[in-house]
């Protein structure tokens, strides 16, 4: 454990960042699995649940939880997934 007060003090905004990350990066994966579980049981508003997935990728990609190829090969799974239907 940290004994300087500053150490101590980013230790705690450290841990309020790690879990902020963790969830944005939760609900992008959410977003993710919801497009796909939707197009698979050929939901209406799948148009809809697409935008919100391909938005939580690029909120996710611009705070730096992912790194941009890894977005655009997620985006490119996502298209590939809605041309299908």
């Amino acid at each position: 454990m940290p004994v300087i007060k500053s150490a101590i003090e980013r230790m705690k905004t450290n841990e309020i960042v790690r879990k902020r990350n963790a969830s944005e990066k939760n609900e992008m994966r959410s977003a993710i699995k919801r497009f796909e579980k939707a197009s698979a049981d050929g939901a209406k508003d799948v148009e809809k649940i697409y935008r919100d997935a391909i938005a939580a990728i690029d909120h996710s990609k611009s705070k730096g939880l992912i790194k941009t190829n890894s977005a655009n090969r997620k985006k490119s799974h996502l298209a590939k997934i809605k041309n299908t239907l």
